[in-house]
């Protein structure tokens, strides 16, 4: 097995990536990994005195079958905020877009928090999911407990996923990278309405992050199909750190195939 400090450690942006079987969805590379990448390309070819990472916007067009490469476009560099766009090309075609925006803490009187850190045990109290049939292989870099009251394939009237995740082998990874990489670990929140497997995908993914990315071991995510009709499930996504911080928030566009 592949893992993502092996992957990050060897990473040449502008050489062609061939993504190893264990991070593979089907025969494409697992978004989170993809969107991890590009955040790698933009950080080494960034400019100097880069802010933390505070939002991207990734959109995924078209299957990664080929041989990965990425360029990077510095947007703009202002006194506070730095804008960063990367393409990832599939051979000579498009697979996924992504903007990442740095930026520096502003002094404020603002100040408010409503996300609530939901009613959960410690990652311990809950079984390890294991292997399971027909799950795609990149979820086997991934230690994930469900908490919540739904799981996927379950026929919930309660299309929300709640876990605790630990991503594996990525000791020496940037807390960013690392986060990119464990955002989209969970199967997508519409699938627990589903009854049998049938194939989604992810289209877009909009993310904000607290200042500066935390790194530890566990998080907890929740993902929450907020609309499914047409075609198309919008959810929401939400990680938080063990002691309850807030670390990532953000929502997809998820187009259904069942």
């Amino acid at each position: 097995m592949t893992s993502l400090a092996q992957i990050i450690e060897d990473f040449n942006p502008y050489s062609a990536f061939d993504t190893p079987s264990n991070w593979l969805q089907g025969r494409t590379i697992y978004g989170g990994l993809s969107a991890a990448l590009a955040l790698q390309a933009a950080l080494r070819d960034a400019p100097p005195d880069l802010p933390p990472l505070k939002s991207a916007q990734i959109v995924f067009v078209g299957p990664a079958l080929k041989a990965l490469t990425f360029k990077t476009l510095v947007l703009r560099q202002g006194k506070s905020a730095t804008f960063i766009s990367v393409d990832c090309l599939s051979g000579s075609d498009m697979a996924m877009r992504a903007t990442f925006t740095f930026a520096n803490p502003r002094p404020s009187k603002i100040k408010h928090d409503f996300y609530q850190f939901p009613a959960v045990n410690a990652p311990e109290n809950y079984p390890s999911l294991g292997e399971v049939a027909l799950a795609p292989a990149s979820l086997r870099n991934f230690d994930v407990r469900f908490a919540g009251r739904s799981l996927p394939v379950s026929g919930s009237d309660h299309p929300e996923l709640l876990a605790w995740v630990r991503l594996l082998g990525a000791d020496g990874v940037g807390p960013a990278v690392a986060l990119m990489a464990l955002g989209d670990s969970l199967p997508l929140a519409v699938m627990a309405s589903f009854t049998e497997f049938a194939p989604v995908s992810t289209m877009t993914w909009t993310m904000d992050l607290a200042q500066p990315a935390l790194s530890g071991e566990w998080f907890l995510l929740r993902s929450t199909s907020q609309r499914a009709d047409d075609g198309y499930s919008f959810q929401t996504m939400e990680m938080w750190s063990e002691d309850g911080k807030i670390v990532l928030s953000g929502s997809q566009t998820i187009a259904i195939f069942a």
